[in-house]
This record gives C-alpha cells, structure tokens and sequence, in this order.
C-alpha cells in the first residue's frame, strides 16, 4: 500500500466524518492548540472540555499564563491530573514571555526546546498552526499504527517506537496536513479504540492487516506486565472551629466556619505543586489535637502504584493564637488555614477535593 493512498483515504474521511467542533479547533492559535494538547495527553477528551473553556478564560494568552502565580494555574488544573503537564506549561510560558514574545513559534524543532513539549506534541502543534509537515506519534496513533501493519511487540520498546515513527514519517501527505493529522486522532479515538474497534467504519478497512488475519485485539500488544506495587500513608485532616488567625493573607476575629491545615507540597513528586493535608507534624503539634478514633482510609491508583492514606481527622484544641502554625518558605506560604471554600479553591490533588466536597455538603 502506497503512503498517498493511506493519507488521502484518512483525510476523505476526516473532512466528511471527522470532528470539527471541539472548543481548541477552528483556530491556528498555537497558544489555544498547545494548551488543548497538553490537557488530551492521557485524558479524554469529555474530561478536558470545561477544565479547557474556564482555563481559556482565566488565561487567554501566553502574557496572562506566564504572569500569573503557579498556585492560581495549579488551581485551574486542580481534577485533571497528571499535575507535571501544568507546572511545564507555566514554566513553558514564562521562557516565552522572558524572551519577548507573545506567542509560541510554530518550528516544531523550537517548540520541542520548551518544558513539557515532546516530539509529537510540537508536531500536532505545527500541523494545526502552520500546515508543517512532521509526524505525531501519541497513543491513538500507535494503535491505529499497530494494527494497520501488524507490527508485533510493545510500542512503547524503543526500537518498536523508532520504527513507528520511520513509518509515520513516510505516510505524512505533502498537503492537508491539519485534516490528516487530526484524522488520525480522530480515528484512533472514536473508530480505531482500544476496545470494540468500530471495523465497519474505517476507511483503512481495505488495507488493514489485523483486520485481514482477524487478530484486532492482538494488536497493540500490552505492556509487559509487572506487580502493582502499593504505598501507604498517613496524613492528617485537622480542623477548627472558631476563634481567630490572622496572617498577611487574610484577617479574621470573632467566630469562624471551620478552617483546615493544608500544606503546598513541593514542585516535583506525587501532587507536586499541590496544597495536601499535613503528613507529618512534630510532637508539639500533635499534643495539641483532639484524635479522632476511627481513621478514614481512601484508595487512589497512579499509573505506577496504589495509594492507600489514611486519614486521621482531629480538632485543634491548642491556644487561639495560631500563627505559629502559618509556614512561610522563601516569601511563600506553605502551611496556613483555609475555610472549605477557600480550600476548593485551591489546587488540590482528586481524593482530597472529593474528600472536604463530601464535608461541605454534610
């Protein structure tokens, strides 16, 4: 099969069947591009609409995104996951705008030099902003990839991916590139799935190989499987009732809606950036909460391991002067109370924003 068959039978389909009304189409921004490729990266695409559409209107431009606090970019990230693609994109804006610009060049070569931009997605990047003809290779795509030509193995080896990305090389068109790069997500997530691929509707049908040897669901082959490893922990879920706390951020006297400790875990590691309940607290603390007896215990899977924390609730009961309890690093608040309007407002990691939404609404 010829790579102009392929390509021209991918973009027939797109333009007739494809998807071409998704918030982030319709544009050559390469800002509004960037930020909806970020956010599909191993997210579907239900999920990233509204978390896309209320950051698009928090942070319209590089200039605005680059400008503003990380905490607020971690906030409008907070449910999404995969919190590293958010602190890049930050960072990624910050070298743009540090460089003059107001926007992000569309050279898929320049845009791989920038924090959180692979080879595929500056590819998808330039495609959609410049018509540049280079290959995307995400996850959708290997799949589509695999079973077309029956390649064997895991894609995800590197001499299987340096292979796919020969051949996804070879089968780009010398026109059209935004219908056919956008045909080929779209084929992989709504035709070519993971599960139940819709065959009848394909327009590769003809050519498919896994399809010919009826061996669709041997292809891709799975990651080679390794034991789930599981990591427990115990943090603290403490409140107070009322009084007073004051700090430079906010003021308060008189009696109070419940406030919880929080603390802004470092940039990197697990919920880095984010504002988690306190793991560890020094004996002198501790002597001063009323425990609760029955912890609370919450499940949460990683790509990599699951989490089991449990979550020792406790009232502080200590003296009302509480600024000893407010941590500051480096000109930045890392430990302070919030209300629990205040703290779902912050950016905090899935379990913890299902956790204090479920004390809102008791």
């Amino acid at each position: 099969m010829d790579s102009e068959s392929f390509s021209a039978r991918l973009i027939a389909w797109q333009e007739q069947h494809g998807r071409h009304d998704l918030p982030w189409q319709n544009t050559t921004d390469p800002y509004r591009i960037w930020v909806s490729e970020i956010m599909l990266q191993q997210t579907q695409v239900t999920a990233v609409i509204p978390f896309y559409q209320r950051f698009m209107a928090r942070f319209p431009a590089i200039p605005a995104l680059a400008l503003a606090p990380v905490d607020e970019v971690m906030a409008h990230w907070s449910g999404l996951g995969y919190y590293a693609r958010a602190r890049n994109m930050h960072k990624a804006a910050q070298v743009v705008f540090a460089q003059n610009y107001s926007q992000l060049p569309t050279d898929p070569l320049e845009l791989e030099k920038l924090p959180g931009i692979g080879r595929s997605t500056a590819a998808a990047i330039a495609a959609f902003s410049s018509g540049h003809r280079s290959a995307i290779l995400d996850g959708n795509v290997k799949r589509v990839l695999a079973r077309h030509f029956a390649i064997p193995g895991f894609p995800g080896t590197r001499a299987i991916e340096n292979a796919m990305w020969t051949l996804a090389e070879s089968l780009l068109p010398d026109k059209k590139m935004e219908s056919y790069t956008q045909g080929l997500m779209d084929l992989g997530a709504t035709v070519c799935t993971r599960s139940r691929p819709k065959c009848v509707r394909c327009p590769l049908q003809e050519t498919c190989e896994a399809l010919r040897l009826e061996m669709i669901e041997k292809y891709p082959e799975p990651r080679p499987s390794k034991p789930r490893i599981e990591r427990h922990a115990r943090a603290w879920l403490i409140g107070r009732g009322s009084g007073s706390v004051a700090s430079k951020h906010h003021v308060r006297s008189g009696p109070e809606p419940e406030e919880f400790l929080l603390e802004l875990r470092p940039p990197s590691g697990v919920w880095g950036g984010l504002w988690c309940l306190p793991e560890n607290l020094c004996p002198e603390l501790e002597a001063n909460l009323l425990t609760e007896k029955e912890p609370q215990l919450i499940e949460h899977s990683f790509t990599h391991f699951k989490l089991f924390l449990t979550i020792q609730k406790a009232q502080w009961v200590g003296a009302n002067d509480l600024q000893n309890l407010i941590v500051e690093e480096s000109g930045q608040t890392v430990r302070n109370w919030f209300t629990l309007d205040e703290a779902l407002g912050q950016g905090l990691p899935a379990p913890l924003r299902k956790l204090l939404q479920g004390l809102k609404k008791n």
